[in-house]
């Protein structure tokens, strides 16, 4: 057995872990707390994925851009505690009336994700569990400037410019780094952004910035993106504008798993 899963390997071709490099999922889960009415919210079955491969039953997951809740509601069901961060602080009173911490605890804070003193916060609540680290962060950040999510000036949503959001996007990660415990995983799902008539190749940027802090990548699984909220029923439209211009339309977003 890994150190960092339950898996017991005797029963591995009975796994419901998938071990490509590409997954492709036809349509988000929809069972249980999960719901689509934010725009943003991204397929329960990834962090799904991560949290069956890399914790065990009892560790902390742990995700800085909590959004709809998604994460949490997935290490609910899978016997994991939770802390989250989101910017919002209604989506965060949002998350707190859906989540039952009866047998696991989910600790919730609304602040900013790219400042030390809410991971002060966390520390705190760290403490007052009895434990030193998260063993898993999984980060679904906003992808730049695609689509405002609040008016918060600090919010990754608003940032001016590319530059701007992966220095944001950079602190974020390593303050996730000063809680992570030593040998477990980070994980970024992004993907990439089209403006002005330029590819924009977001997630290679992001990978970098993790690399920059030291972070070793594991792997780079690419998700296909049946079912984007943006292209419904509109395939038709799109294939004409691809073949009309000189792109390509992209379905795919980027799994980006590192180990600290």
């Amino acid at each position: 057995m890994p150190f960092f899963n339950d898996f017991n390997l005797d029963n591995w071709k009975e796994s419901e872990i998938w071990t490509d490099s590409l997954w492709i999922i036809p349509e988000r889960d929809k069972t249980g707390k999960h719901n689509g009415f934010y725009h943003g919210n991204f397929i329960p079955q990834i962090p799904r994925q991560l949290i069956l491969r890399y914790t065990k039953s009892n560790d902390i997951v742990f995700d800085p851009f909590v959004g709809s809740g998604t994460t949490a509601y997935e290490a609910e069901s899978l016997g994991r505690h939770f802390i989250g961060v989101d910017i919002q602080p209604e989506l965060i009173e949002h998350v707190k009336s859906k989540v039952d911490n009866k047998n696991y605890f989910a600790e919730l804070i609304a602040g900013d994700s790219t400042n030390k003193k809410t991971f002060a916060d966390i520390t705190e609540i760290l403490n007052k569990r009895k434990r030193k680290n998260i063993q898993l962060a999984i980060l679904h950040p906003p992808y730049a400037n695609i689509i405002k999510f609040s008016n918060n000036d600090k919010d990754l949503s608003n940032t001016k410019s590319l530059n701007d959001f992966l220095k944001a996007f950079s602190s974020a990660i390593n303050n996730t780094l000063g809680i992570l415990e030593k040998n477990r995983y980070l994980a970024i799902v992004i993907g990439d952004k089209y403006t002005q008539g330029k590819w924009i190749p977001l997630g290679f940027y992001c990978l970098n910035e993790a690399q920059k802090l030291g972070l070793t990548l594991k792997s780079i699984i690419i998700k296909n993106m049946e079912g984007n909220r943006a292209k419904q029923n509109k395939e038709a439209i799109w294939r004409y504008r691809a073949l009309s211009s000189d792109y390509y339309i992209f379905k795919h977003e980027y799994i980006l798993l590192f180990k600290n």
